[in-house]
């Protein structure tokens, strides 16, 4: 069944789970080192309001004027195949809207042009998947979606996106602001994959659901701030705020589609899984706090791993302190059963 976030992304617990032309030139710096040969993509710094800060910014109908050149950055594209296309070891654009991306003028698409959000696709699935592997995760770690991801650009014919498990791809909507030009769209997605492969059929409970868009809501923030530390670019809006460029479209100033610094608590819940999400994402952006951003993302990943596909709050929560007792210690466990339990989920 779909579960559909408004005007947004989607995500489903079985079933389906929910550059520069006219505009002028780049201001910021070269991303990604070009030594080894690999393509340079023009794309957004994770999204143009978080990059620049400024909160009036609209779509304008996929209009260059709509966003300054300042917002984009020139970055590497790695890990291609050899095939021409943005195909590669950890994503494939499979199928597009308009013609496919060259990746020989992969450096002058800006959001006006379809092969823009290909780009974008790419670039941020395999970012997220090169953050994993940073983690240790396929290496001292079992592997976290670590695999070819299929990605589809505007099949969707609306502004939603969704992950499916029937053919195991992400595809991405269109409508308002393009939701493949939000970097956090891309990587909530992707988070779904993860869950996917980590635990097949994942999200079949509504606190499984939730707890599935909670971690793809904090995933897109942790990949964020990896990349805007790996490539110098600035963060200028709340870190907590998920999808500040998509959630334009659809919300007042400052833009936001969900947080992972809310108050919620566990007796908060209200049976729908973006909302309730809302309480576990908390709780994992609280381990972060704690631990500091690699320790906990080692042990959020990890953890899940041991979830069942219709886990609870609470038997997912404990199987995370013993993860972190077992990866880390005593203290490590402590500091996650602290976040949990301020969000009074029981049995913590």
């Amino acid at each position: 069944m779909a579960r559909r976030i408004p005007r947004g992304l989607v995500a489903a617990a079985t079933a389906t789970a929910a550059l520069l032309t006219a505009a002028g030139p780049v201001s910021a710096q070269v991303s990604g080192a070009a030594a080894g040969g690999a393509p340079q993509a023009r794309l957004f710094m994770v999204n143009p309001v978080q990059s620049s800060g400024d909160q009036t910014l609209t779509d304008g109908k996929d209009s260059d004027a709509a966003v300054p050149a300042s917002a984009y950055a020139l970055a590497a594209l790695r890990n291609l195949d050899g095939s021409g296309g943005l195909s590669g070891k950890w994503a494939y654009v499979r199928s597009d809207t308009g013609s496919s991306a060259r990746l020989a003028d992969a450096a002058t698409y800006t959001r006006k042009d379809d092969q823009f959000e290909q780009v974008m696709a790419y670039f941020w699935v395999n970012e997220s998947q090169e953050y994993l592997q940073s983690l240790g995760f396929g290496t001292e770690l079992p592997g976290a979606n670590a695999r070819r991801q299929p990605v589809r650009i505007n099949q969707w014919g609306a502004d939603n996106s969704f992950f499916t498990d029937k053919k195991d791809e992400i595809r991405f909507g269109k409508g308002g602001v393009d939701d493949a030009e939000d970097a956090e769209v891309i990587i909530h997605e992707y988070g779904h994959a993860v869950h996917e492969a980590q635990v097949p059929g994942f999200g079949t409970s509504p606190e499984a659901g939730a707890i599935g868009e909670a971690f793809g809501d904090y995933l897109a923030l942790s990949v964020g701030a990896y990349a805007d530390a790996k490539y110098g670019w600035p963060l200028k809006a709340d870190l907590a705020c998920i999808a500040d460029w998509d959630s334009a479209s659809y919300s007042a100033a400052p833009h936001c589609l969900r947080r992972t610094d809310s108050e919620k608590t566990y007796a908060d819940r209200e049976g729908e899984v973006h909302a309730d999400g809302e309480i576990w994402s908390r709780a994992l952006f609280d381990i972060r706090g704690a631990l500091g951003a690699r320790t906990a993302d080692r042990i959020i990943v990890n953890a899940q791993f041991g979830f069942a596909p219709d886990t609870s709050f609470t038997d997912a929560a404990l199987k995370t302190v013993a993860t972190a007792r077992q990866m880390y210690g005593a203290g490590a466990a402590d500091a996650v059963r602290a976040a949990f339990r301020a969000r009074a989920i029981p049995g913590v």
